[in-house]
């Protein structure tokens, strides 16, 4: 019960604290603020060790089975290459690890991004067939904004413009209005963690 108890003391202590600290613009005020950040990063920094231990675990355990052996070994020789060329030889401009990112990290990743485009467009497709005003204008929108990002949009004389004005009105107050209850929501959570209330994070 003692082991569940001082967690919901600490979070509770802290979260009242940082929430104050936010409406007091005095130095002592500052300080403690970025005291916890620096702690913040050096707790956050740990989540590299962690998945650097899932990572090797995970193609470990995969190099047991034939059928993805040979993608699971590629994947730790790559790992372990680039650990040894960039904490042995640095990774500033002209280093080994510097040209192989530049050389194969970057074309890989423009050529998943690529295909990335064509699974969401496919998708989409998929998506918004008509089956009502709403997913009619929807679908409309959609090829309008496809057409005017693209070469060909540019010839056609007001899709730009229509482009620009349903990316700059209709689609920014969307947005807005999800950041604000994302924020909302944000809010209620971390109050129900400070109060005890939600109690999910200390497990079983």
């Amino acid at each position: 019960m003692l082991q569940r108890r001082i967690p919901l003391v600490i979070v509770f202590i802290t979260g009242v604290l940082m929430s104050i600290q936010y409406f007091i613009p005095h130095p002592i005020s500052q300080s403690a603020y970025n005291i916890a950040l620096m702690w913040f990063r050096g707790v956050s920094s740990m989540a590299y060790a962690i998945a650097v231990i899932s990572f090797v675990r995970h193609h470990s355990r995969r190099l047991k089975q034939p059928q993805n052996r040979f993608y699971s070994a590629v994947a730790l020789l790559a790992f372990l290459f680039m650990c040894i060329v960039g904490f042995g030889f640095g990774i500033e401009e002209g280093t080994i690890f510097y040209k192989m990112y530049l050389n194969v990290q970057v074309p890989l990743q423009a050529t998943t991004f690529s295909l990335l485009a064509f699974y969401m467009a496919s998708a989409a497709y998929r998506a918004f067939r008509v089956k009502g005003f709403e997913a009619t204008l929807l679908l409309i929108t959609a090829f309008i904004v496809m057409f005017g990002v693209t070469t060909i949009g540019n010839y056609i004389p007001f899709i730009p413009r229509l482009t620009e004005w349903l990316m700059a009105v209709p689609n920014l107050a969307s947005k807005r209005g999800i950041l604000i209850g994302v924020g909302l929501g944000m809010i209620s959570t971390s109050l129900k963690i400070i109060l005890g209330i939600e109690r999910n994070w200390l497990g079983g």
